[in-house]
């Protein structure tokens, strides 16, 4: 670094221009009076004394008297200190300002925009780990290898995890192995047009990036019920209902268990229709007060706005876009189950099981 350099990265550091030009002056000359370092430097004579007394006041030199002013450089202990710990508060501050403009503070905001999708799946994986009931998401075979270790630890903890896999835009990836996808959730489908990669969190969190070939790279996380349904319906819709099942570890026999209301009321009405009686337990929220609930009985009866023209025994999925409820009847007591978001039901479930059919 030659003196011009080393004089700018002292005014960087907090030096005005003639200081950092009269201590550098000044290193080079050990010691000297005041006039021999403003004749030396750029630094006007009138301003010398000022300007000495400025470094000293900073401790970057000190004067003494000897017959007129002079001045020694002080031992740069101090000095390089100080610098080094200028360059950490620099470094670390670099580092903040690029994590805040990846990763706005997700606390504050119900929705985030981060420029990419690196961003989205660190979030991800920390939203999986944490989830409580559900985890509905669609991604290429290589973001499933990322997050696979977080969906595992989902399915460990009772989690529903159910898996769209789709390709990735121009690239052939082989499909996981069904020990992994065993190791990382309840089901797995298969979509054979690459989309966007898309996460659902425990009917709370949205997670969406576009795919490979959008012309801008963005990802938005959304902590939105409301918000999360409407993707909930393009999930079933678009990365589910329609496509090959290649992995499922889903029961034919009791205890069966749904975190999908409507889901369950399919496979629950010609079981009806049969006569069949089934007993069930809902986990889920009053939807007055909001309070956490388990509620065991008989499934009796069901309802859903749609009227379906279909002859086949299972009901299409659109004919249950609308209202769709279960009642329950526990002795004299009766109940009526939604599902996502359910206002006219007295609860919300979030996870039925099929206790036994008779």
């Amino acid at each position: 670094m030659d003196g011009e350099e080393l004089i700018e990265t002292l005014e960087d550091a907090g030096l005005s221009p003639y200081q950092a030009d009269a201590f550098v002056t000044l290193l080079g000359l050990g010691s000297a009076s005041a006039t021999d370092i403003a004749q030396a430097s750029s630094v006007p004579d009138p301003r010398i004394y000022d300007v000495l007394r400025g470094l000293e006041e900073q401790g970057y030199i000190e004067t003494y008297e000897q017959d007129s002013l002079h001045a020694r450089a002080h031992d740069p202990a101090d000095v390089l200190r100080d610098l080094r710990s200028r360059a950490d508060r620099f470094e670390t501050a670099a580092g903040e300002i690029e994590d805040r403009w990846s990763r706005p503070d997700l606390e504050e905001h119900k929705v985030s925009i981060v420029k990419r999708l690196d961003t989205v799946l660190a979030r991800v994986d920390e939203l999986i780990r944490e989830a409580g009931n559900q985890v509905q998401i669609g991604l290429t075979p290589a973001q499933f290898e990322d997050l696979s270790a977080a969906l595992a630890t989902a399915l460990e903890n009772g989690v529903d995890v159910k898996v769209c896999l789709f390709p990735e835009i121009g690239t052939e990836s082989a499909l996981p192995s069904t020990d992994a996808l065993a190791r990382a959730c309840t089901e797995a489908r298969y979509r054979d047009l690459s989309s966007p990669f898309l996460a659902l969190i425990d009917r709370s969190w949205t997670c969406f990036s576009p795919h490979g070939d959008s012309t801008n790279e963005y990802g938005v996380i959304v902590n939105d019920r409301t918000l999360a349904y409407v993707f909930h319906w393009y999930y079933l819709t678009c990365l589910w209902e329609i496509h090959e099942t290649i992995y499922s570890d889903r029961r034919d026999e009791p205890p069966i268990t749904y975190v999908d209301l409507r889901q369950c009321l399919r496979d629950v009405e010609p079981l009806l229709e049969d006569g069949v009686t089934i007993e069930a337990t809902v986990v889920g929220f009053e939807t007055d007060t909001g309070r956490e609930v388990t509620k065991r009985g008989t499934i009796t009866d069901l309802t859903y706005a749609g009227v379906s023209a279909s002859d086949e025994r299972t009901t299409p999925l659109p004919q249950l876009a609308g209202e769709a409820s279960i009642t329950i009847e526990a002795g004299e007591e009766r109940y009526t189950v939604g599902g996502w978001g359910a206002m006219l039901e007295d609860l919300e479930g979030i996870r039925i099981t099929i206790e036994s059919l008779e």
